[in-house]
């Protein structure tokens, strides 16, 4: 909004990404992006670039996204978040709003993400939880998968792990700070926490513990992918498993300045 007075403001959002082709902006396809910068456009009258922690992928869900967006001074913060949630789709909603500085960027200035991957591991399908789970049938070797998951911890190169990457040359080495799996039941919940992530990287690490369970790939041979000694590639899971957790950043959400939902 050049040449105008403006607020920054931030926001904790939550979506089922199912009937979206991912967070960032396309033309002529539903994306949280799009539907965020429609909904904010009704309330306000202002057309608004909405800024993410993540680019998450089509079918991929949120539980913590981070936004960022200007508004004019005008605006009245304390029903902003409400009035936007009423324009918003049933599967996306804004948690809280903060007023921030201008210079908070919600992805630059993230000292980590975590996300979280949900596996139904049954024969038996589960429909209430459909969306939100990928469903292994075969029996898995869950203290091996939690032995595994002690081998991300690090950094390391993640080369092995990655799709296509946007830029030419770009580094592939990422900094593991949590990589933990739990049971309850057929769910098994594998929570992972990084500086940052590349491409399908969460989704074929995994995939990679599956293959582990399943007894495919043995524990050296993903001690080899993780180093790059490998030919072999980590296969990626679905995308409906995989959940934006959180986003941690230093002084946010800040301790004033928030607006009600």
């Amino acid at each position: 909004m050049p040449g105008r007075p403006v607020v920054k403001v931030a926001s904790i959002i939550e979506y089922e990404g199912t009937k979206y082709h991912g967070f960032q902006y396309q033309v002529e396809v539903s994306t949280v992006q799009g539907e965020l910068e429609k909904s904010i456009q009704k309330l306000t009258g202002e057309k608004v670039r909405v800024s993410g922690a993540g680019r998450t992928d089509a079918g991929v869900h949120a539980a913590g996204q981070v936004i960022s967006f200007e508004l004019t001074p005008s605006t009245d913060f304390k029903s902003v978040a409400s009035g936007i949630n009423h324009y918003l789709p049933d599967d996306i909603a804004l948690k809280s709003v903060y007023e921030v500085g201008e210079l908070f960027d919600p992805r630059r200035d993230a000292v980590s993400r975590v996300y979280k991957y949900k596996i139904w591991n049954s024969p038996i399908r589960t429909p209430l939880m459909r969306r939100i789970t990928t469903q292994i049938s075969g029996k898995l070797d869950f203290t091996a998968m939690c032995e595994g998951a002690d081998i991300y911890l690090g950094t390391h190169d993640f080369r092995k792990f990655s799709g296509p990457l946007n830029i030419d040359g770009a580094t592939t080495v990422r900094r593991i700070i949590r990589s933990e799996i739990c049971q309850e039941g057929p769910v098994i919940d594998y929570t992972v926490e990084g500086n940052a992530f590349l491409p399908h990287q969460v989704r074929r690490m995994m995939g990679a513990l599956v293959d582990v369970g399943r007894k495919i790939i043995s524990m050296d041979d993903l001690d080899r992918m993780v180093g790059r000694n490998s030919d072999k590639i980590a296969h990626s899971l679905p995308p409906q498993g995989l959940s934006l957790e959180e986003v941690r950043y230093d002084g946010f959400p800040p301790s004033k300045g928030k607006y009600s939902c």
